[in-house]
Parts: structure tokens; sequence; C-alpha cells
């Protein structure tokens, strides 16, 4: 598959709700993720214990996507999520991925939101 199709794999599991089905598919065992490119996470297992804690935090209500830009094992996806966090309210999270890819894998992902 190419860069393209794992990028539209991951935005098809993530809008029908299966974000960790998503990550444990195809994030790479030494993936580096962050917050608006500060307070790095290493390592799959932290970075999926992350991203439960999101997903167990709220409750998700659906997702759109808007941009998605593929160049070479670089990707970016402009997300909309409609998500109440546990105790708040109802609202919608823009931000977008910006992703590196290498085997069929994500090896590097920031989130850029507010």
């Amino acid at each position: 598959m190419s860069i393209r199709d794992d990028v539209q794999a991951v935005i098809d599991r993530i809008l029908k709700g299966e974000i960790l089905e998503a990550f444990d598919l195809y994030y790479d065992d030494d993936v580096v993720m962050s917050e608006n490119g500060v307070g790095e996470r290493e390592g799959k297992k932290a970075n999926r214990a992350y991203e439960q804690a999101f997903v167990e935090g709220v409750t998700f209500h659906g997702a759109r996507v808007g941009a998605v830009l593929v160049d070479g094992d670089q990707a970016a996806v402009e997300w909309t999520f409609d998500l109440t966090p546990s105790g708040g309210e109802r609202t919608l999270q823009r931000q977008v991925a910006l992703q590196t890819w290498r085997n069929g894998k994500v090896v590097r992902e920031t989130f850029y939101h507010g």
C-alpha cells in the first residue's frame, strides 16, 4: 500500500470511532508524538496509554476531515472532532495531525491545535 492508502485507512478507522484500533495497526513501536511540538512522548506503549486516556475521557460523537496532504513520507490531516469531555460540554476540537511514515507505520506525529 502507498502512504496515501495508509493515511486513508487510518482516517477511515477514526471516522468509525476506532481510534485505538488505528493506533495499534498503524503506529510504529518507536513512534514519537507530541502536542504542538512540545512534551514529546516516546514509544508505542507511552503513546498508547496517552491515546487510551484521551478516548476514555471523552464521548466521541464523530469527526470530519478537511484537507489531507501527502508529500513523500509526510502527511497532514485536518480534523474536526465532535466530542464531550467527561464532566464537560459537547465541543468541536480542531487540529492538524502532521505525520512521518516509514514502512507503513507512523514514526512521528505532532498534533497542532488551539
